[in-house]
């Protein structure tokens, strides 16, 4: 994937669409890693599944698991924020949906 470019939603807002990989999916400690790293990005960002839903924060292990977010469920990851941080933190979340199996 090539995300030189991200695609904006609105002129603050930065977002990036993604499968979840992970074999588990965002269930336990996937959710449990996965929120970890999102709180630690240089901002806050929202994850949502594309199907329907509300966006919840990335960083809440709780909010995280009432997605149910499993293999091969599209998921949206947005921050408010543009610029290097935005890219960054997307760039960070979606190299770890991306992979089959979290350590």
């Amino acid at each position: 994937m090539n995300w030189s470019r991200p695609p904006l939603v609105s002129e603050d807002t930065v977002e990036r669409t993604v499968v979840v990989a992970i074999t588990e999916g965002l269930h336990a400690r996937p959710a449990a890693l996965f929120a970890q790293k999102a709180g630690q990005q240089p901002v806050p960002v929202k994850i949502a599944k594309t199907a329907g839903g509300d966006a919840v924060d990335a960083a809440s292990i709780l909010g995280i698991m009432t997605l149910g977010a499993s293999v091969g469920d599209e998921v949206v990851l947005r921050t408010e924020t543009d610029g290097d941080d935005a890219t960054t933190a997307l760039d960070a979340l979606v190299e770890f949906l991306s992979q089959e199996a979290v350590a």
